[in-house]
């Protein structure tokens, strides 16, 4: 909601920049699009190694957050 506000103030300042920043937020999307992707993997990798490291301290009963 407040980057539609901000679009309305800079489409009522200058419109020019407003219709290229609505042109443009689409590709610029896109483009960080296979970052965000391998942001999720690397997390997912941690995850599961944080699991296997934990694994053995689960299996003595270890409760976290006890």
């Amino acid at each position: 909601m407040l980057s539609f506000l901000i679009w309305l103030l800079l489409l009522f300042l200058c419109w020019p920049i407003a219709i290229l920043a609505l042109i443009l937020y689409p590709v610029f999307w896109l483009i960080l699009l296979p970052f965000r992707l391998l942001g999720i993997g690397v997390d997912a990798v941690f995850s599961l190694l944080h699991a296997i490291v934990m694994l053995p301290a689960r299996v003595l009963g270890h409760r976290p957050g006890h």
